[in-house]
């Protein structure tokens, strides 16, 4: 298969997609066959991300608990969260953010993503190294009552582990979401908590952060409300 390439005014030869939907690349005639392979392939994909999302619930439901309750604890001292994540895990890093801060429902907490200003993230990038875009927003507005979650597929982001380092120094609850084995995220010592999908798809791993992250905050949320109704905790 060749496509028109813009820049150079030629065509060039791309890379197969089969892996990702083969039974579009073959040769389909039969639009009925060609969308129940489509239905099959959405359904597997669905139920591996329930899978996913199950096993990450079994494995870290009684850490993912007392995270929570660490952070509701936080919150109620004017804690602030700060959510931190390269690429698609960005806009999950801003979606989380979100999620603290304009509920649908209860308390709504003071939360930012940290990549969510681009003039501060460039400006950082281009002055001081793209390494120290999150470092740098840590130092300038965190406090120890505060929070940061950093999310990350592989677990390896070098701009992400230097926050959470900086993060950690000043008394945040530190939080991360990982994928894979876990990668550096796994072993690191400044991780108060480290929640790791084990997948090697990138989508089902995100779409499990999505629900991690929301249980963090579910947890938060009754936290605070039994507290609020003079419920106390042990």
């Amino acid at each position: 298969m060749t496509t028109h390439d813009a820049g150079s005014g030629g065509t060039k030869s791309t890379e197969s997609t089969g892996f990702l939907y083969p039974f579009i690349e073959s040769e389909e005639t039969d639009a009925g066959s060609l969308l129940d392979d489509l239905a099959a392939s959405a359904r597997g994909k669905a139920a591996e991300s329930a899978r996913l999302q199950q096993e990450s619930l079994d494995e870290y439901g009684p850490a993912l608990t007392a995270a929570g309750t660490e952070m509701a604890e936080r919150f109620q001292r004017g804690g602030r969260l700060y959510t931190l994540g390269n690429g698609g895990s960005s806009t999950d890093a801003a979606t989380l953010a979100s999620l603290f801060s304009r509920p649908a429902r209860g308390r709504a907490v003071a939360a930012w993503s940290l990549a969510a200003d681009e003039a501060v993230v460039t400006a950082l990038g281009n002055d001081v190294g793209f390494e120290l875009i999150f470092k740098r927003q840590i130092i300038a507005h965190a406090r120890d009552r505060d929070v940061a979650i950093a999310l990350s597929t592989s677990g390896n982001s070098e701009d992400l582990m230097t926050a959470i380092t900086e993060a950690k120094r000043r008394g945040l609850l530190t939080i991360g979401f990982a994928g894979h084995d876990g990668g550096r995220m796994a072993v690191a010592d400044d991780l108060d908590y480290c929640f790791t999908v084990h997948s090697q798809s990138i989508h089902r791993i995100q779409e499990s952060h999505a629900m991690l992250g929301f249980r963090l905050w579910s947890v938060a949320q009754e936290h605070m409300s039994r507290r609020r109704n003079g419920v106390h905790t042990s």
